[in-house]
């Protein structure tokens, strides 16, 4: 009885997730698809479809593999030739590929272009993967195994939230070290809406996109936990100078070691591992 209760709520849970995808059109032909967006070149690797891509924007880094192929430069700065000179059937993109005359253009050319809208959740990144199937025409999504495993990590995900919530973590996540100061994730920031699904208060919340912030400014608001995204391990730093870095040093994360380091893109980059990455991120901070 357990078992099928358990099998009920998620079938119920996947309907839920998978709703608000009607703007998600399948096309008639992916056999040679263009990803202007990380996340959704991810996505097509974990669907297993990742022979249809043909070129990709330079966000879109993971797996490696993806770096081999063609590139079309910047997601919100691409240009109409470099695309269509890859021949392609279908271009994906997330909603903030352009600029806008690109997409005008690409149109215009009678391209099957299909924009993913972007939700910096949990649930959003489910929709996306989904959306991002009924595209590319995969069947019963919903009863995929991978598929399944992922709404289950959300609603793992969503426990802890809550049990974090409660607690009023406060977190500071750091982008980078160079210059003389931490550039830190503001209000906006992808940074921002991490820390938001695991349950985090980001303390620098009233601050607007990725800013430079002072050591006095830390010091005051003082992060239970610092998350900082290895994607260059900050350049010129190690983990332990920055543990011992006097901008870090006097908080509560400073004294009690309460440093995360994640891979850059996995938890800033809103696709299937970054559902991964909060869970476990979120777990870790649960226990202490």
């Amino acid at each position: 009885m357990n078992k099928i209760l358990f099998f009920i709520c998620i079938s119920i849970t996947t309907i839920l997730y998978s709703q608000n995808t009607d703007d998600c059109n399948s096309s008639n032909n992916s056999n040679r698809v263009v990803v202007a967006g990380g996340s959704i070149s991810e996505i097509m690797y974990f669907l297993n479809l990742q022979n249809k891509i043909v070129g990709t924007d330079v966000t879109s880094v993971y797996p490696s593999d993806l770096q081999k192929l063609p590139s079309i430069g910047y997601v919100r700065n691409l240009s109409t030739e470099g695309i269509l000179s890859l021949n392609p059937t279908l271009v994906i993109g997330e909603d903030d590929m352009g600029p806008p005359h690109i997409i005008k253009q690409l149109k215009a050319a009678k391209i099957d272009l299909e924009i993913v809208t972007e939700e910096q959740t949990a649930e959003g990144i489910l929709k996306k993967i989904y959306c991002v199937a009924k595209i590319l025409g995969v069947d019963g999504i919903n009863n995929l195994s991978i598929y399944r495993e992922k709404v289950r990590e959300v609603k793992n995900l969503n426990k802890l939230k809550e049990n974090n919530l409660k607690e009023k973590i406060k977190i500071m996540l750091v982008l980078s070290m160079k210059g003389t100061s931490p550039v830190i994730a503001g209000q906006g920031t992808s940074g921002d809406a991490f820390i938001k699904m695991i349950g985090g208060e980001n303390i620098f919340n009233s601050v607007e996109g990725w800013k430079a912030v002072t050591l006095e400014s830390i010091i005051k608001e003082d992060p239970h936990f610092i998350i900082i995204p290895n994607r260059e391990m900050h350049a010129n730093s190690n983990t332990e100078e920055l543990i011992k870095n006097p901008f870090f040093i006097n908080t509560t994360a400073g004294k009690k070691g309460n440093f995360i380091f994640a891979e850059g893109m996995a938890i800033l980059g809103f696709g299937p591992r970054t559902i991964s990455s909060a869970l476990e991120i979120a777990t870790e901070i649960n226990k202490k």
